[in-house]
């Protein structure tokens, strides 16, 4: 994905690549504008990654391409900041029941848990689908028996970048991810929160919607 400059932004860099270091004064002498005039797309493309600025010394091209940056910032977005409430259900939980929390949610996963909210499963809908359409009654089967368990949970933690967590959801092909926190002393995975496809979606858009670069 490419950042959009203006053409005056580009004239900088183009400016700042040929003759680096170079002051402010001189990028603003070549363009006839004034050193105020600049300030503002000077520090736009420093806190951006194109330029790099030096006190008494002057302004040098970071040789940063567009994609390297937009990957810089999107590793800054983390995972605590962009997390929403979990969709839980508890072990016992029933296929049927699950099935009609999956429904009346929205979500195309649920988070199987036990006591004070510790991860023991996922279950998905192709996970109930597949117990729904066999011989047993859905009502009689807990859940249990349908979802993935621990050691083949993929999840993520309040720390880790929504790049990380986007990459885990292309690279296992799943659509939800478990935010968790990881309980110390036990080990044990304590489910905060969750990120999905349409969170790391919604969020491109808002990068998009955003900068002004």
């Amino acid at each position: 994905m490419n950042i959009e400059l203006s053409a005056r932004q580009q004239k900088i860099i183009d400016i700042v690549r040929m003759n680096g270091p170079i002051t402010g004064e001189q990028i603003a002498e070549q363009l006839h504008l004034t050193r105020a005039t600049l300030r503002p797309d000077l520090s736009i493309l420093t806190m951006a990654g194109f330029l790099e600025a030096r006190p008494r010394v002057g302004y040098y091209y970071a040789g940063k391409k567009t994609e390297q940056i937009f990957g810089d910032e999107i590793r800054k977005y983390l995972v605590k900041d962009y997390k929403s409430v979990p969709v839980v259900i508890e072990e016992q939980t029933s296929v049927y029941d699950a099935i009609v929390t999956m429904f009346l949610e929205d979500v195309g996963s649920l988070f199987v848990v036990k006591g004070e909210g510790t991860l023991v499963g996922i279950v998905s809908r192709k996970d109930l689908l597949k117990v729904a359409i066999g011989q047993r009654e859905s009502k009689d089967v807990p859940v249990t028996l349908a979802m993935t368990r621990m050691p083949n949970l993929i999840y993520v933690e309040l720390e880790d970048s929504l790049y990380q967590a986007a990459k885990k959801l292309i690279d296992f092909q799943i659509d939800t991810l478990p935010v968790v926190k990881v309980l110390r002393d036990s080990k044990e995975l304590k489910v905060v929160g969750r990120i999905t496809k349409t969170t790391i979606t919604k969020v491109f858009v808002e990068l998009g919607t955003n900068r002004e670069i």
